[in-house]
């Protein structure tokens, strides 16, 4: 029987988030729970505050996790916006040992992955046709990038150099914020990076989410690049319903 609800924590460079997902729609059930990220960013205290969360739900099944990070087989293999520290860390036993879990029952992937996978399967269908990347602004950008709907896992677009600068350090959400831009100083900066990346990929479309795709009316109308530009379905809980997809069906990278 398949199980009809999933449970996933998003954890980002600025706050980790948990909530129980309907898995039929891919809607969260009841509030999603948001802890800001301690800071140093390390295995050690990024896992207690993931067994907080879990232990606030009284949820007993399976976990899914996403990091900012590159994820192979469980292990991290880099860590933007979080502790170096994590770097070669075995992540799924970590977790696993940590919520008392059986290790198949955790599911590590990147973020923008279990993002991207959330909004192949509960966004728009034409997302699931032809070469689609999707585009998390935040703390850092993540990218997910799909053929017909098949994920390519742990593509670091968000680190292609633009201009002699890596990408997230002028485009992503942060420094609009840090450095005091207004949307239209910042959509120049989204609109170059996207110019740059279509010319290496040419998709036939860019799915745009994060925090900032909530005011997406006040950017994404500005940016003039020739690819279309839709804003994520669900928004900035897409990584969660993507790792609790994830964890429900056993899948990880």
């Amino acid at each position: 029987m398949t199980a009809t609800r999933g449970f996933g924590i998003d954890i980002g460079g600025s706050g980790i988030k948990g909530a129980l997902v309907d898995l039929e729609d891919g809607r969260l059930v009841g509030e999603r729970v948001r802890i800001d990220t301690p800071r140093p960013a390390t295995p050690d205290a990024i896992v207690e505050v993931v067994a907080d969360i879990v232990a606030q739900f009284d949820w007993e099944g399976p976990v899914g996790i996403t990091l900012p990070a590159v994820v192979k087989k469980g292990v991290a293999h880099t860590a933007a916006n979080i502790d170096p520290s994590w770097i070669g860390t075995d992540a799924d036993g970590l977790f696993a040992k940590r919520l008392g879990r059986h290790i198949d029952d955790v599911a590590m992937l990147n973020d923008a992955d279990a993002a991207g996978m959330a909004e192949m399967r509960f966004g728009d269908p034409a997302a699931r046709q032809g070469v689609v990347a999707l585009l998390t602004f935040g703390t850092g950008i993540g990218s997910a990038l799909f053929q017909d709907g098949k994920l390519v896992p742990n593509t670091e677009f968000g680190h292609l150099e633009v201009d002699g600068h890596d990408a997230e350090t002028k485009a992503a959400a942060s420094v609009k914020d840090n450095e005091g831009l207004s949307y239209p100083e910042w959509a120049v900066r989204v609109d170059r990076y996207l110019t740059v990346l279509e010319n290496l990929i040419w998709p036939d479309l860019f799915i745009v989410g994060g925090g900032v795709s909530k005011k997406s009316e006040k950017w994404v109308p500005l940016l003039e690049i020739r690819t279309r530009v839709v804003v994520a379905s669900l928004q900035n809980n897409a990584g969660i319903v993507g790792a609790a997809a994830a964890a429900a069906e056993g899948i990880e990278h």
